[in-house]
């Protein structure tokens, strides 16, 4: 089986932007990314444990497929063909049987992966099969397990697993993935070298956002890059207070890969409890924080595609503050 075709670079088909992340947040601003650039390249986490994509690593030995699936289904092509293709994909099987929960999707990814020995070239073709209007590479070649230090009533312990950690309960500290060094997918660490545009979250911020700059290749890949670099900061959930704030998602990413230059921290102001405290982060780390409204109308905790490709445009055109209040429009020169 020959290796489909890849799109040639376009000039006029919008920035090259690699964005980066796993689950609903990476599906989240994919979904705001493809309205503004046909350049897109999805970087997604390879450490999920848990239902369908751990049965299916546990039992095959492969990198779990989910992450990867709901990344290609979020770049579809928006037509009869795409739509029903990737709910095909999306699509469970309910049974009393061994295929209970499994998604169709993970198991065509995981079929391709056997057929043809290549884990980049298997997403690529079913990227072919959705028309999809962009690529998805996991970040590392092997499948890798998240360690986190959890502070619960004084004490702090050490939850293992992705799935583990994102129900355990108290404060994730810091988290480790396991191996410590794992091999970086090469065309992942390419596309963020070539982009002009690396988005980071929103997403998990220690299970999907964060692993990306613990693995060394990616990493040393983040620093050096041209491209400037654009953090998404989570919505705040209804109804949780305890939930981390802004500011601690910025610090810990700053806590995590010291040194990594930031250009822009994209934020919904009603998930922001210290204005100042946190664009003082962001300028600590070199970033300018543009505040947008980019959850959805209904107030709860999901980001509305056009919005949040509003705020991209705003971001990636370096027009800041209000949009009518300044006499040159919010634009600014630009930083490099």
């Amino acid at each position: 089986m020959s290796e489909p075709a890849r799109r040639p670079h376009r000039v006029g088909a919008g920035p090259a932007v690699v964005a980066l992340g796993g689950g609903h947040g990476l599906s989240a601003s994919l979904a705001a990314l493809r309205l503004m650039s046909e350049q897109l390249t999805a970087v997604v986490t390879v450490a999920d444990d848990g239902g369908s994509s751990g049965r299916l690593r546990d039992e095959l030995d492969v990198l779990p497929p989910g992450d990867l699936r709901m990344a290609l289904s979020a770049l579809c092509d928006e037509s009869d063909w795409g739509r029903t293709w990737r709910d095909v994909l999306q699509h469970r099987f309910h049974t009393e049987g061994a295929l209970d929960n499994h998604a169709v999707g993970n198991l065509l990814i995981v079929a391709l992966w056997q057929l043809l020995g290549d884990p980049v070239q298997g997403l690529d073709w079913v990227g072919r099969l959705l028309g999809a209007r962009g690529r998805v590479l996991p970040m590392s070649a092997v499948p890798l397990a998240i360690e986190a230090d959890v502070a619960l009533d004084g004490e702090l312990c050490t939850v293992r697993g992705q799935s583990a950690v994102a129900v355990a309960p108290g404060r994730v500290q810091a988290v480790r993935i396991v191996p410590a060094d794992p091999p970086a997918c090469p065309e992942a660490v390419a596309a963020v070298d070539a982009a002009d545009w690396v988005v980071l979250g929103p997403g998990s911020w220690f299970t999907s956002v964060l692993p990306h700059v613990l693995v060394p290749e990616l990493s040393d890949a983040l620093h050096r890059t041209a491209a400037r670099r654009c953090v998404t900061l989570n919505l705040l959930p209804v109804g949780n207070p305890t939930a981390m704030t802004a500011y601690e998602h910025l610090c810990a990413l700053a806590d995590h890969a010291p040194g990594l230059r930031v250009d822009v921290v994209i934020a919904d102001p009603s998930a922001v409890q210290d204005v100042d405290a946190l664009s003082a982060q962001a300028r600590s780390m070199g970033a300018q924080l543009l505040l947008r409204q980019v959850r959805v109308g209904d107030g709860t905790a999901r980001h509305d595609a056009l919005r949040l490709a509003g705020a991209y445009r705003d971001a990636f055109e370096q027009v800041w503050g209000d949009l009518d209040g300044d006499d040159d429009g919010g634009r600014m020169s630009p930083w490099r």
